[in-house]
């Protein structure tokens, strides 16, 4: 079954690797983001079966007993074969979902694939659960909820409260991608407060510390010649919070976005030209040269910091790989966050 559901996997999901095969010029008939349009929540929380591609994606920076830190991620991948609907088996939906943990010293990664109409997978707004097999985040509402995920030597279980109201990245949920004007919709919860337990090799540790969950679903979201990108969620210690990408692009100069968010919650779109990011250094992972450090500058609110990871060997080898992992950032501001790089060789 491994097998079969890679093969169906293959034409849709080079999304994990930069997104190769969604820089496509059309949507071949799923539905494209539109600026103006209103998310709504709980709603907006569910599946939108007739975009081609939508993810679930959390981030957690964690703290055990003794200060150690440490690193995980849950994350649910929609993939829509054709924009027609189908029962059972002939449901188009393609699931695919990767769990992670990082330690200073370790780094652990697990991966699922499930067909859509089976029950295998799915999601469901409010009482909110997403799943893929027993991997899940559920709870009454997506501002409460637990997550759990298990693969080989690494488990966690992790519960998750804010009160902070949702962030809208780029134009109210209307993130553009490239200078062509590709676009998603995208909204995140940066808030999370969180508390639970992790397992590494049978021996389990309590942990503390913040989460970061984001939303986003199209079906074109890149130009056909950008190949990837560095993403960056950042909680300051001031409360404060930035959400920042770089786009490459073999044609010109990448493409930069993000938002500064308040620590009310108050979201600021940062325009492409109000980011400069830096690579600093480069490391051999267990994948290709990656660069691991990272410095990030915004004049405009004298912003400038240095990005460290907590393991430089945070490569997730997955179906398409790529690499993520948590980071601490020194300068201007202090604070911990993740990075997550796609689309090297």
């Amino acid at each position: 079954m491994r097998f079969l559901a890679i093969l169906l996997l293959l034409p849709t999901l080079a999304f994990a690797q930069g997104f190769a095969g969604l820089g496509t010029t059309t949507a071949d008939g799923f539905a494209t983001p539109q600026r103006g349009a209103e998310l709504r929540f709980p709603a907006d929380h569910a599946p939108h079966p007739d975009y081609r591609i939508e993810w679930w994606y959390l981030t957690a920076n964690m703290t055990g007993p003794d200060g150690a830190h440490y690193g995980a991620q849950w994350t649910l991948f929609r993939s829509a074969l054709t924009p027609d609907g189908g029962q059972g088996w002939n449901n188009p939906q393609i699931w695919m979902a990767h769990a992670a943990l990082t330690s200073a010293q370790r780094h652990f990664v697990a991966e699922k694939f499930a067909r859509g109409g089976i029950g295998q997978a799915g999601v469901q707004a409010q009482p909110f659960e997403a799943w893929i097999d027993d991997w899940q985040i559920s709870g009454p509402t997506l501002s409460d909820v637990t997550v759990h995920a298990r693969g080989d030597d690494f488990a966690y279980t992790l519960d998750l409260t804010t009160d902070a109201p949702f962030s809208l990245q780029g134009d109210a949920g209307y993130s553009v991608k490239s200078p062509a004007g590709q676009a998603s919709y995208y909204y995140s919860q940066p808030f999370y407060d969180l508390s639970g337990t992790i397992e590494i090799d049978g021996i389990q540790i309590p942990v503390t510390g913040q989460a970061w969950l984001d939303r986003e679903w199209s079906s074109q979201p890149l130009s056909e010649t950008q190949t990837g990108w560095d993403w960056f969620s950042v909680h300051m210690d001031t409360g404060e919070k930035l959400m920042a990408f770089r786009l490459r692009d073999t044609a010109g100069q990448p493409y930069h976005s993000g938002t500064w968010i308040d620590a009310d919650g108050t979201p600021h779109p940062l325009a492409p030209d109000a980011l400069v990011f830096t690579e600093l250094a480069r490391t051999r992972t267990s994948g290709p040269n990656l660069p691991v450090r990272w410095r990030i500058e915004i004049p405009r609110r004298d912003f400038d910091i240095t990005t460290s990871p907590l393991n430089p060997d945070a490569w997730m080898a997955t179906l398409f790989p790529y690499w993520e992992g948590p980071i601490t950032l020194t300068g201007t501001h202090s604070g911990i966050g993740y990075l997550e790089m796609t689309g090297y060789e």
